[in-house]
């Protein structure tokens, strides 16, 4: 993955757990950042686990 591609994952990640929540919209735009990749790193894999578990795990509100 790529260093701005990677940026993008982080800033959006740390958008939603500063809010607590995740919206549609964000989801949609976390799904483009990690579908566009052929392969994920480690790290960024375990970035974007974080936050379906946390969503799983009801510490994410989804909103509309």
């Amino acid at each position: 993955m790529s260093k701005t591609t990677s940026q993008s994952l982080k800033s959006i990640v740390d958008q939603i757990f500063s809010q607590r929540r995740i919206s549609r919209q964000v989801q949609r735009e976390l799904m483009d950042i990690l579908l566009s990749q052929p392969t994920l790193s480690n790290q960024d894999h375990a970035t974007a686990q974080r936050v379906f578990d946390a969503i799983r795990q009801g510490q994410l509100r989804v909103i509309d």
